[in-house]
C-alpha cells in the first residue's frame, strides 16, 4: 500500500498484481458485490467490455467492466468498494475525449445512461444545477425559454455530457468570449477515493487552514497540500503557467493560486480539468450567461495560411466573440466533396484559406455594424475580399463551411488516418504566424503533412498530421513529432493542451511544460485526493506513454473471416469502412436532440450497443482478434450487436466520417447466412413479392385471414410475426392489372418532353396501387409520357434488407437488363416507394459494377424527387389550397439527400409543410412486424409521434410504406403518399 505522501510506484503497485477476472473475463465476486451496493445496472460482460474500450481518441484500453450508477449514493458505493479491493475506477460521461482519458484498466462509471437530471433552475441568479450526465445540449434545451445557457460551446455538445465537461475543462469556438468551464462552475458534490462524498465550493483560505491535517482524515490531508501549495508553490505557479485563454493542462492550479488573493478560494474548480484523477463529480452548479440577442457573421478570404495567420491580431481588436480559421488543404478537399460544392462554391475562386469572424449584438444593426467594421478595415490588407452574413441560413452556411474540416478529415479509410495527438496545442495569437511557419517545417521533417483549422482567435488551432500507427515508423513519427511540436509550443509561451486535455496523448508532456517542481506537486496533489492512485490511474501526471495502447498499433490484425460480397469503393475496402468508427459519438443523440437520422434505436434505448459507434467497435473488435475467433458469426453476436440496427441508412450521412453500418450490418448478415442458413422467416421477406402475388390473387379471402381470432397468435407463434401490428391489404386489381386495362398513357410518346419508365415496386402494385395511379396522372398531367415496366416485379429491397446478396444481386441484374436498353433510349426511371426508388439509386452500385448499373442509377428517381428536379409542377394546373400538411420522410431518402423534394413540390403547389426532422419512423422495412422487435419499433415511433402531435398539421403525409403502416397503427389511419395529395389538387 502506498503512503499518505507518495504515488504508489508502478513496478510494485498492487493494483498490477489484483486478479478481478476469471477465465472468462469476469470476476463473478466482484460481479455480484457491486450488483448488490448499486441500484444501477453492472455490465462485466465482453461486449460491454469492449465497448468502453476506446472513446474518440487514438486509443483502446479493456476495462474491468461497467456500472450505470442512478445516484450519488450508487458512486460512493461503486468507490468504497473498489478502494477497498485496490480497484481502479474511472468517471465517463459521453466518451468524445479525444486525449484517451475516457479509457482505463478500471472500472468505468457511465453516467449518461440515469444521472442526467437537471436539479434546480435559478434564471433570477442565472444558475442551474444538475446531475454530471446530463449533455450540454440538453442542459442548453432547458435553460433556452429562459434565454440563458451554459457558454462553454463544444462541437460536440449534444453528446458530451456535463461531467466530462467538467472533466476537462471544456470550451468551445467561442471561448474569446466566454472562456473555460472553471468560470462557470460554482459548486460541485463529489465522491472522494474513500467514498465519502462531500460538497466543494467557495471556501475561505483562514477556514481552509483551520481544517487542514496532513495525518488527519482524506478531507484534511487535501486542505493541508492545498494551503502548502498555496503557501509554497505560488511563486513557481505564476512562473511556470502559461498565460492564456487556453490551458487545460495540469491541475488548476492557476486559478486556484489566483483567487486566494481575495482571501477565499473555489476548491470545485480545482477539480476542473482533473479528468476523474482527484475526485467524482456527481452534482454541479454553474453559472450562467444570456443567449446573445443577435449575432453577426463575417469571412475574410487569403491568398494562404501565413496571411490569416498575420491578420488575426489585428481582427481581435474588433471584439469578436468567434475567429475560425480553415486552410488551403480542407477548402480544396471540400471542393471535391458533393455535400460541401454548393458551399464552398460561394467562396471567391482564389480562396486559399478563410477565417470566419462571428460577432454578438443586442439588435440587427449593431450586428451588421461590426461586421462591416472589420471588412472595412481588414478587406485590401492581408484578406483579399470578405463577405458577410445576417441572416441564420447564411450564417449556418459559413459555419458548415468551418465545420466540414473534421468530416473531411476522419472520412479516411486508409491506413493513414489524421490521428490527434497535437491537435490541442495552444500559443499566444500573437504568435500565430511563427507558430504555423515553423510547425509546416516539422511536419516536412517527418515528410507528412496536416491542416490547420479551428479556433485561430485563442491561439489554438487544430492540427492532424497524417500517420499510419500500424508500423514501428509510424508510432516513433507520432512521438517525435510530438515531441518537437509541444518544444514548439512551449518555447513560443503555449501549453501542451488548450482544450482537449492531457489523457493518454499529452500526460507525458505536463512535465516538459510545467518543470520537474510543479510535476511533483502535481503527484503530490493527486496523492493527497487520491492515496492509492485509484482513480483514473496514469493521467494529468502519471505514467502514461502517448504510444502505448493505440487503437490501431504495431500488432493490430484484421481478418473480416469471409470474402466481402458488396463493392467496396473506399481505400482498404470493407476492412477500412470496419475501421473508420473514431468514437465521436455523434449516433448518441438524444430524443430531443438535433434532428437527424442517426442512430434511431439509440435515441430509443439509450444503450450504447445500439449506437453506431457501439456496433462499429465491437464488429471491428470481432474482427481484429479483440473478441473470440468468429465472433461476427455466432449467433448472439448477431442478436446482441447487429439485430437492432434498423437499416436506416442515416449514419451514412449524419456519422462524421460516414460510417456505413447498415452495408456493413447486410454483408455480415450476408456471411452469417452462408455459414449457417437464412431462417425461414428471412427468406418469407425476402420472397415478398411472391407472397403479395400469391395475396393479391386470392384477395379479398386473404385480407379475412388474418381477421379469425387467433390467427395473428398463431403467426407470431410460428413465424413471429407480431400479432399487435396490421398487415398488408391487397389488392385484387393490381396497379399493373389497372394499367394493362387502360391501355397505356395518354401522352402521346412522339408528342411528350420527357419519356419515364414507371416502376411498379411491390408495395405499389399490390397494396397501394392508388398512390401509383396518382403517379401516372401527375406525370401524365404535366406532359410526361408514361411506360409501365410490367416486366419488373421487385427491386431486391426486400432480399437485401435481409441480408440475402445472392438473391438480391441476381434480382438487380435482371431488372438493370431489363431497364438498361430504355435509359439508353433517353427514358427515366421512376419508382412510387423510397425505399426501392434508393435501391436502384445506390444499392444497385454496391451489388453491380456495370456501367448500366451505374447508367440505371444516374437516371433512377423518387416520383416526387422527378417532378421536382425538372420542375415539372410549373407546368401543373394544381391548387393545395393552403391545406397544412405533416410530412415525414423516408430515412432511405435522407440518406442520398432526396427528401427535400417533395416538400418543395407540395409548397409550390400550394400546400402549406411542416417537414419534421424525424429519424426513422420505427417500421424499417419488415423490423417492426418481427415480434422480438415490436417493443423497440414502437419506441422508435413514440419520437416520431411526438413530433406529428406537436405539429400543426391537418394531415400527415409520407412516402414510406413502413412509415404509413407505423403512422397508421397508431393513428387508426394510414396516411396517403404525398403523390396522392399532387394529384388531388389537381384541377
Amino acid at each position: 500500500m502506498a503512503s499518505k505522501n507518495t504515488p504508489p510506484d508502478p513496478s510494485t503497485d498492487p493494483r498490477t498484481n489484483y486478479d478481478y477476472r476469471s477465465e472468462d473475463g469476469t470476476d463473478p465476486g466482484l460481479v455480484s458485490a457491486l450488483d448488490g451496493l448499486v441500484e444501477g445496472d453492472v455490465r462485466f460482460d465482453e461486449y460491454s467490455k469492449q465497448m468502453y474500450a476506446t472513446d474518440a481518441s487514438a486509443y483502446e484500453v479493456t476495462p474491468i467492466g461497467v456500472v450505470y450508477p442512478t445516484s450519488t449514493a450508487d458512486v460512493a458505493a461503486v468507490i468504497e468498494y473498489c478502494a477497498g479491493e485496490e480497484i481502479p475506477v474511472l468517471p465517463r460521461g459521453g466518451g468524445t475525449s479525444l486525449a484517451g482519458q475516457s479509457v482505463n484498466e478500471a472500472v468505468v462509471l457511465d453516467f449518461t445512461r440515469y444521472m442526467t437530471d437537471i436539479l434546480d433552475v435559478d434564471p433570477d441568479g442565472r444558475r442551474a444545477r444538475a446531475m454530471t450526465g446530463i449533455t450540454l445540449g440538453e442542459l442548453n434545451r432547458t435553460l433556452e425559454p429562459h434565454d440563458l445557457k451554459f457558454a462553454p460551446d463544444p462541437s460536440t455538445a449534444d453528446r458530451s455530457a456535463l461531467g466530462g465537461a467538467i472533466g476537462n475543462n471544456t470550451t468551445g469556438a467561442h471561448s474569446l468570449k466566454y472562456g473555460k468551464t472553471d468560470a462557470y462552475v460554482e459548486e460541485v458534490e463529489a465522491v472522494l477515493a474513500d467514498g465519502s462524498v462531500e460538497t466543494f465550493g467557495e471556501i475561505a483560505v483562514s477556514e481552509l487552514r483551520e481544517g487542514a491535517d496532513p495525518d488527519g482524515e482524506l478531507l484534511e490531508r487535501i486542505y493541508a497540500e492545498v494551503v502548502r501549495i498555496l503557501d509554497e508553490e505560488a511563486d513557481e505557479i505564476d512562473d511556470r503557467y502559461p498565460d492564456l485563454k487556453r490551458n487545460v493542462s495540469g491541475y488548476n492550479l492557476d486559478v486556484l493560486v489566483e483567487e486566494s488573493e481575495s482571501g477565499t478560494v473555489n476548491l470545485a474548480k480545482l477539480l476542473v480539468g482533473s479528468e476523474g484523477t482527484l475526485a467524482i463529480v456527481t452534482e454541479a452548479e454553474v453559472s450562467l450567461e444570456p443567449i446573445p440577442e443577435t449575432k453577426g457573421v463575417g469571412l475574410l478570404t487569403y491568398h494562404n495560411l501565413l496571411d490569416a495567420m498575420e491578420d488575426v491580431g489585428p481582427i481581435l481588436e474588433h471584439d469578436a466573440a468567434a475567429v475560425e480559421v480553415l486552410d488551403g488543404v480542407l477548402v480544396d478537399l471540400a471542393r471535391d466533396l458533393e455535400e460541401f460544392k454548393d458551399v464552398i462554391g460561394m467562396l471567391p475562386d482564389e480562396t486559399d484559406t478563410f477565417l470566419l469572424v462571428e460577432f454578438y449584438a443586442d439588435d440587427d444593426e449593431e450586428a451588421k455594424q461590426q461586421v462591416d467594421d472589420l471588412l472595412d478595415d481588414r478587406v485590401g490588407d492581408l484578406a483579399f475580399d470578405g463577405m458577410t452574413a445576417y441572416d441564420e441560413e447564411t450564417q449556418k452556411k459559413f459555419w458548415k463551411m468551418r465545420k466540414a474540416s473534421t468530416p473531411i478529415l476522419l472520412s479516411r479509410t486508409g491506413d493513414d488516418k489524421h490521428i490527434a495527438f497535437i491537435e490541442d496545442l495552444a500559443i499566444p495569437p500573437e504568435h500565430l504566424p511563427e507558430y504555423t511557419r515553423e510547425f509546416k517545417k516539422i511536419f516536412e521533417d517527418h515528410d507528412t503533412f496536416g491542416s490547420f483549422y479551428a479556433h485561430a482567435g485563442p491561439g489554438c488551432m487544430h492540427v492532424r498530421p497524417l500517420i499510419n500507427t500500424k508500423t514501428a515508423e509510424g508510432t516513433e513519427t507520432m512521438e517525435s513529432i510530438s515531441d518537437a511540436a509541444t518544444d514548439l509550443a512551449v518555447r513560443l509561451g503555449g501549453s501542451v493542451s488548450g482544450e482537449h486535455g492531457d489523457g493518454r496523448a499529452r500526460t507525458q508532456w505536463n512535465r516538459k511544460l510545467y518543470g520537474d517542481r510543479l510535476w511533483h506537486v502535481f503527484r503530490n496533489l493527486k496523492t493527497a485526493f487520491d492515496p492509492d492512485w485509484l482513480l483514473n490511474p496514469g493521467t494529468v501526471c502519471g505514467d502514461h506513454d502517448m504510444t502505448e495502447n493505440l487503437r490501431f498499433g504495431e500488432e493490430y490484425e484484421f481478418d473480416a473471416g469471409f470474402e466481402p460480397a458488396l463493392e467496396w469503393e473506399n481505400e482498404n475496402g470493407f476492412q477500412g469502412m470496419a475501421e473508420l468508427c473514431h468514437g465521436c459519438g455523434g449516433c448518441r443523440t438524444s430524443q430531443d436532440g438535433d434532428g437527424g437520422v442517426m442512430c434511431p434505436t439509440y435515441r430509443a434505448s439509450q444503450e450504447e450497443i445500439t449506437s453506431t459507434r457501439g456496433r462499429a467497435n465491437l464488429l471491428r473488435q470481432a474482427m481484429s482478434g479483440d473478441l473470440d475467433d468468429d465472433e461476427q458469426f455466432d449467433t448472439e453476436f448477431m442478436h446482441e450487436v447487429l439485430d437492432l440496427c434498423v437499416g436506416c441508412k442515416g449514419c451514412s450521412i449524419d456519422c462524421p466520417s460516414e460510417v456505413d453500418m447498415a452495408k456493413m450490418k447486410v454483408e455480415v448478415e450476408n456471411a452469417h447466412h452462408e455459414k449457417h442458413g437464412a431462417d425461414l422467416r428471412s427468406k418469407l421477406f425476402a420472397n415478398v413479392e411472391t407472397l403479395s402475388k400469391l395475396g393479391s390473387a386470392t384477395a379479398p379471402l386473404s385480407n379475412l385471414g388474418t381477421k379469425i381470432p387467433g390467427a395473428r397468435a398463431v403467426m407470431e407463434k410460428t413465424i413471429g410475426i407480431a400479432k399487435e401490428r396490421s398487415l398488408p391489404t391487397f389488392h385484387r386489381e393490381t396497379f399493373v392489372d389497372w394499367w394493362t386495362a387502360r391501355g397505356g398513357s395518354t401522352v402521346s410518346e412522339a408528342a411528350a418532353e420527357r419519356r419515364v419508365v414507371l416502376v411498379p415496386d411491390t408495395v405499389t402494385n399490390y397494396n397501394n396501387p392508388d398512390a401509383g395511379k396518382a403517379a401516372v396522372r401527375v406525370l401524365e398531367a404535366a406532359g410526361v409520357h408514361v411506360e409501365v415496366a410490367e416486366d419488373i416485379a421487385d427491386s431486391g429491397r426486400p432480399a437485401h434488407s435481409k441480408g440475402l446478396l445472392t438473391k438480391a444481386r441476381e434480382t438487380a441484374e435482371a431488372n438493370v437488363e431489363a431497364l438498361a436498353p430504355r435509359v439508353a433510349d433517353g427514358r427515366d426511371v421512376v419508382v412510387v416507394e423510397p425505399s426501392d426508388a434508393v435501391m436502384f439509386q445506390s444499392d444497385y452500385l454496391d451489388l453491380l459494377s456495370s456501367d448500366d448499373a451505374a447508367s440505371v442509377a444516374d437516371n433512377t428517381y423518387g416520383v416526387l424527387e422527378y417532378v421536382d428536379v425538372h420542375r415539372l409542377d410549373e407546368s401543373l394546373d394544381a391548387d393545395g389550397g393552403a391545406e397544412r400538411l405533416t410530412y415525414h420522410g423516408h430515412c432511405h431518402q435522407k440518406s442520398v439527400k432526396k427528401d427535400h423534394h417533395a416538400v418543395g413540390v407540395l409548397r409550390r403547389t400550394g400546400f402549406r409543410v411542416d417537414p419534421l426532422d424525424t429519424s426513422c419512423c420505427g417500421m424499417a422495412g419488415t423490423f417492426g412486424y418481427e415480434a422480438e422487435h415490436y417493443s423497440m419499433s414502437q419506441a422508435i415511433g413514440s419520437m416520431l409521434f411526438d413530433r406529428i402531435d406537436d405539429s400543426d398539421g391537418e394531415s400527415v403525409v409520407a412516402p414510406g410504406a413502413s412509415c404509413r403502416t407505423q403512422i397508421g397503427d397508431e393513428y387508426d389511419e394510414k396516411p396517403p403518399h404525398p403523390i396522392e395529395k399532387l394529384a388531388d389538387s389537381l384541377a
